[in-house]
């Protein structure tokens, strides 16, 4: 059996196969992440996002695929000389993500170039301004005032600059060892004044001290010649209350009294020669009845005193008064 293909037939496949090619070239599969520009006639009409889009063939084409995740870009190593002229080696990285697909597409040509040229502008151009020091010691402010340029500049390329960090600062061997010697000198001055710091403490501390000590020292002699003044008075007061009843017993008459008061003296006389250091042997012309006179003298008083304390207490209060009436009688 025989098939013959008459010139309908042959139409019909090629509208099939035509309408299969046009339905192939239309439905565009947009994969995540990534957003496609179409353009049509060579002007942009629209943005496909992810998943299945449509298009006109032959009318539209797809002009951009954009990565709308977020990219990182090395910067390379370059030179930069500071605002005190000293020459370092710095490189970084730029983090940046695409929010609008056309603008990335259309308004610069090269996106990734032109972010990475930028980049490394700004950072001549913001690290040029700083001293050494301010370089090395203030990273994070170099990395903020560079996100806020880059980003304000590339805000209508549609993307977001999110980071940019600088990765190394190296400065020239002989400038990395003048540092080193700086730093170590630096050292050696902070340690130099905490040692002066110390020593000045310590005199301070050992000064109070001693200031403290003579004060007590001071208060101590002050109280023992209070003291030693209190006792010479009350020892003279003592001494004129004796001499103020010898004398009362002078005048009545009475030589006992009188030969108390001489033994006495003659006692204390004798007990400071003894005590002299330069003197072990003396030799005294003395009478010793005039001594043992004295000596009477003074029991004879003694026996008075009693004799009249006994009085005044009366026979009423006897034991003790009766006691020493039998003991002078006996």
């Amino acid at each position: 059996m025989e098939f013959g293909l008459t010139g309908f037939s042959v139409l019909v496949i090629a509208i099939v196969v035509l309408a299969i090619i046009i339905v192939t070239m239309s439905v565009k599969a947009v994969p995540q992440g990534y957003e496609y520009t179409v353009e049509r006639f060579g002007r942009y009409v629209k943005t496909l996002r992810p998943g299945l889009g449509m298009i006109f063939p032959i009318v539209d084409r797809i002009g951009a695929k954009l990565n709308m995740m977020e990219t990182v870009l090395d910067v390379p190593q370059q030179e930069v000389i500071t605002r005190d002229n000293a020459l370092v080696q710095v490189d970084g990285v730029v983090f940046y993500q695409v929010l609008d697909a056309a603008a990335a597409a259309y308004e610069v040509r090269d996106l990734e170039r032109a972010v990475l040229n930028l980049t490394m502008t700004n950072i001549r151009t913001v690290m040029g301004s700083m001293d050494l020091d301010e370089l090395l010691s203030r990273r994070d402010d170099i990395n903020t005032r560079l996100l806020h340029v880059v980003d304000d500049a590339t805000e209508p390329w549609g993307i977001k600059v999110t980071r940019i960090e600088i990765l190394d600062i190296t400065p020239p061997t002989d400038l990395v060892e003048s540092m080193g010697r700086q730093m170590k000198a630096e050292r050696d001055k902070r340690a130099t004044v905490l040692v002066a710091e110390g020593d000045r403490q310590a005199q301070v501390l050992r000064a109070e001290g001693e200031k403290q000590a003579q004060i007590l020292a001071a208060e101590g002699r002050r109280e023992a010649a209070f003291r030693d003044a209190e006792a010479r008075e009350r020892e003279a007061e003592a001494e004129a209350k004796a001499t103020a009843m010898v004398s009362e017993a002078i005048a009545r008459g009475d030589v006992n009294a009188v030969n108390y008061f001489v033994a006495q003296r003659y006692v204390d006389a004798l007990g400071k020669f003894a005590d002299s250091p330069n003197q072990k042997t003396f030799f005294l012309p003395l009478e010793a009845t005039s001594l043992i006179g004295a000596v009477g003298g003074i029991a004879e008083i003694a026996r008075d005193a009693m004799q009249q304390r006994d009085a005044r207490r009366g026979p009423w209060e006897g034991g003790g008064g009766g006691a020493a009436s039998g003991e002078k009688k006996s």
